[in-house]
């Protein structure tokens, strides 16, 4: 049996089992970045996640060098080889859980460690309600494309301004962001039998498990407004 059959070309039982797969390698993700999460924060001094904070220019590295990172992990997950799938999807966790370290701190040491469980909560049930709608519906999401890519952009600049001239993106910048990280879901969602392989359920994977934790970003963000 072919396994690089187009989803929409595949049989039911290929596409149940290409979404099986993905949706179990989102879940290990998830797992994964956890674990990861857990030894930074008690690995890594303080003193280092405070400076990350304090540094607007290191912040502009970093989301360069996260940018060109989550690029070069996409093609490999997207890659004929296995173990090349796997360290794409594996160094893109790693990547997440680095840029994740100083929002989960502030989060544990000034708000409590139980914001991230409602965070956490709020993202899978907003994630499950959104697939829910994109394999029960008919409706073709293809438009929202264009609505995301050019919403990054703008997101990127408002992102990269704000670090430079140290304004504050306030709580309905974040509401806009969960609103695009949601929009995100359901078109990554509903094209999934259109834009993958039936052997490419590593990059499907990446690719959810990225907006999950954009979606996660800002949600806890959100939260955390109201608490302080």
């Amino acid at each position: 049996m072919k396994t690089d059959v187009l989803l929409s070309h595949s049989t039911d039982l290929e596409r149940g089992d290409f979404y099986r797969k993905t949706y179990i390698h989102v879940a290990l993700a998830i797992l994964a970045f956890i674990g990861v999460e857990t030894v930074l924060l008690n690995v890594v001094p303080e003193q280092l996640i405070l400076g990350m904070l304090g540094q607007r220019y290191l912040w502009l590295l970093i989301i360069g060098v996260f940018w060109l990172a989550s690029f070069l992990a996409t093609k490999w997950s997207l890659s004929q080889s296995k173990s090349t799938q796997y360290m794409g999807l594996g160094f893109y966790v790693l990547l997440e859980a680095a840029i994740f370290l100083p929002l989960i701190y502030i989060a544990v040491v000034y708000a409590g460690a139980s914001v991230i469980f409602q965070a956490a909560t709020l993202t899978v049930a907003m994630f499950a309600g959104i697939s829910a709608v994109a394999f029960t519906s008919k409706r073709d999401f293809s438009f929202l494309r264009n609505i995301i890519t050019i919403g990054g952009f703008i997101a990127i600049g408002l992102i990269v301004g704000g670090m430079i001239f140290g304004f504050n993106l306030g709580l309905w910048f974040s509401v806009g962001m969960v609103i695009l990280a949601s929009a995100t879901i359901l078109y990554q969602t509903s094209k999934l039998k259109d834009a993958y392989a039936t052997d490419q359920y590593v990059g499907a994977s990446l690719q959810l498990f990225a907006s999950i934790m954009l979606l996660f970003w800002y949600i806890l963000n959100i939260l955390m407004s109201r608490r302080s």
